[in-house]
């Protein structure tokens, strides 16, 4: 997907992968911050062709004065998966960015209040147990 399309998007962005190694900064921030924002892992393609796949559950806006504007400076900090290590990794870095899962995606109490009626209308057991994810 490209990178206006992503920043269009309303929805989730939940199995969008969008290439950000030729994009120019304010783009590549905008789309460093969609990914702040995401509610599930992301998978980050470094440009040392590493991939490192986690949440992210931190980073430096490129508008941060401890680091100039430049967003190469700017960081994410990521909790990767089935680790309790923390990484930091520089938006200069990241090359490829691809959305997981949207864990929250279809979970709102309004989404749970309707499975909740429609379960009591038919007779079904209905309780407030949250899913397991």
């Amino acid at each position: 997907m490209d990178i206006s399309s992503l920043l269009t998007l309303r929805e989730t962005v939940q199995g969008v992968t969008v290439d950000v190694a030729a994009a120019d900064d304010v783009s590549k921030a905008d789309v460093l911050e969609k990914m702040f924002d995401f509610r599930g892992d992301v998978t980050l393609t470094l440009t040392n062709g590493r991939d490192v796949t986690g949440y992210v559950f931190d980073r430096t806006k490129v508008s941060d004065e401890t680091n100039g504007g430049d967003v190469k400076k700017a960081a994410v900090r990521l909790l990767p998966a089935g680790s309790d290590a923390r990484m930091t990794i520089s938006y200069g870095q990241i090359s490829k960015v691809t959305f997981g899962r949207d864990t929250a995606l279809g979970k709102s109490f309004e989404t749970w209040i309707k499975k909740y009626v429609e379960k009591k209308t038919k007779g079904e057991r209905a309780n407030i147990e949250s899913e397991v994810l």
